[in-house]
């Protein structure tokens, strides 16, 4: 592969990664994490080692009463080797808590927030997977919502 294919396949695996967590595809989250991938979200705060201890966290943070909506956009990708890169990222999310208090949100709850994601790649096998990822936060907001609000998603009734 050339520069560009190699910088789009990691961009998909990017955009991979977002979808399994949004549609709460744990198999395929699982994917795209090398076995010993490490985590530092929110400046390290939710810090792991380990792919399954990754995804166990975030299936974990992401109870059924959470919905939400991540979006990457202005990747800078650099290749550092043929089988090893690094990329950083701006984040938009939203996340909804329709239930009970989560240690960072309270009931019924909505967060708007940016950060910056900063990763780590590694080609095996001929796959790029991640291989450290965290993310520093530009800002959150949190806003409560009244019962009963109008709100309808995927997961209803799971």
């Amino acid at each position: 592969m050339n520069v560009l294919e190699e910088v789009e396949a990691i961009r998909q695996l990017k955009y991979r990664y977002l979808r399994a967590v949004d549609c709460k595809l744990w198999d395929l989250l699982a994917s795209t994490f090398a076995v010993d991938a490490v985590s530092a979200y929110d400046s390290g705060k939710n810090a792991y080692v380990g792919r399954d201890a990754i995804v166990a966290w975030l299936r974990n943070a992401m109870e059924n009463q959470v919905v939400t909506m991540h979006q990457v956009h202005h990747p800078e990708i650099e290749l550092t080797s043929p089988t090893t890169a690094r990329g950083t990222w701006y984040l938009e999310d939203r996340v909804i808590n329709d239930g009970p208090k989560l240690p960072e949100m309270p009931a019924h709850s909505i967060l708007f927030g940016t950060a910056y994601y900063s990763d780590e790649y590694v080609k095996r096998d001929g796959q790029w997977q991640i291989s450290k990822t965290g993310y520093e936060r530009i800002y959150v907001e949190i806003r409560p919502f009244e019962k009963p609000a109008v709100f309808q998603s995927r997961w209803a009734g799971r």
